[in-house]
């Protein structure tokens, strides 16, 4: 059976850090050399969209005594810059503190990974070099409900930072400093803000959308975006491709309604973590009064055996009863529109890859 360790308490750090230390026996430590612990800076403005550095500390006085390897933090925000995150959360003593590097994914470089489009015909998109070589990846994160998978959680917060966004310069990866000021993304995110959800949902708009993902931002987060049906396939694919080696949801502060970054509080105060992500997410699914066959991509996970997906196969140990934890989520808006997710052809597409 598939482990997670489930904490509560009123301390964020010692939730995380007991959490990770009841499933310690469970990593694979053998050569893990490159480490990547990957927050989340879904909004580097929005503190309760974002990954609280106490959760991080845990994790690098978890790590520490277990491993001398290189251990980086590396995030890639969707629209803001990533070293916002870094300066307005307090990472930036991290770097002295525990001999870490700071990284932005999206000025990494990069190895390519194939998707679909809405049509599914194949589409290549751009993984950070950084996620991909590394041999213990690490997601951190809070969970969080979603505006197009219903919700985000450990698998989802490393595989959308892990894609490259760009803004300006030749098809070919910048140097990594630390940038200063506003971005055209953060600028259009502002602008996009303002108009009612209705409106960004006609047909021209998504087009005009398309066309400044394409040319002007050239995010390959916003290209993964194609349809609620091939929104989860690609999670999915992506999965397959980098996977979280250990995931941890710092649910000290949760978020509901119009995740992921313009919802309202949950004040949880639980942490969960596991070796196992697919185990990991299926218990913050169900906690958060959402099951793994109500969203595609963890469903199609489960199906494939990335991991557990049966709430039956999974040891909880922890120091709270998970049913003392349950908690019935509000919903995003959206959510009717994001059940509808299950697909005939994709699940033909699933079954090739499978073959």
């Amino acid at each position: 059976m598939s482990k997670v360790a489930l904490y509560r308490g009123d301390d964020r750090y010692q939730n995380v850090l007991q959490a990770l230390t009841a499933i310690a026996g469970d990593v694979d430590w053998a050569g893990k050399q490159r480490i990547l612990i990957k927050p989340n800076f879904t909004s580097p403005v929005i503190p309760l969209a974002a990954t609280h550095v106490d959760a991080v500390r845990a994790v690098l006085d978890f790590l520490r005594p277990r491993t001398a390897g290189h251990i980086t933090i590396a995030e890639g925000a969707g629209l803001r810059d990533s070293w916002e995150g870094f300066r307005n959360y307090g990472y930036l003593p991290l770097r002295e503190q525990y001999g870490v590097e700071l990284r932005d994914l999206n000025r990494d470089e990069w190895v390519h990974v194939s998707v679909y489009d809405k049509r599914l015909q194949p589409l290549t998109l751009r993984v950070a070099r950084t996620v991909a070589d590394s041999d213990l990846r690490i997601s951190i994160g809070p969970p969080k409900t979603h505006d197009t998978v219903i919700v985000t959680l450990a698998l989802k917060n490393l595989v959308m930072g892990a894609l490259i966004r760009e803004e300006k310069g030749p098809d070919a990866p910048s140097t990594p400093v630390e940038h200063t000021g506003p971005t055209l993304g953060s600028t259009l995110q502002s602008i996009a803000r303002l108009a009612p959800r209705r409106v960004k949902e006609l047909a021209p708009l998504r087009w005009v959308k398309d066309r400044v993902v394409q040319q002007l931002i050239r995010s390959d987060k916003m290209l993964m975006h194609q349809s609620i049906p091939v929104f989860n396939l690609n999670l999915y694919l992506l999965a397959r491709a980098v996977p979280p080696h250990l995931a941890v949801l710092d649910g000290f502060q949760a978020m509901e309604g119009d995740g992921p970054n313009y919802g309202t509080p949950v004040d949880w105060r639980v942490a969960i973590a596991s070796a196992d992500w697919l185990a990991a997410d299926t218990v913050a699914a169900h906690l958060m009064g959402v099951e793994i066959g109500e969203v595609g991509y963890l469903d199609y996970c489960r199906r494939a055996g990335l991991g557990t997906g049966d709430l039956a196969a999974i040891d909880i140990t922890g120091n709270v009863d998970p049913a003392a934890c349950r908690r019935v989520f509000r919903p995003s808006p959206t959510v009717d529109k994001q059940r509808a997710w299950s697909d005939p052809r994709i699940d033909a597409v699933i079954a090739r890859i499978a073959a």
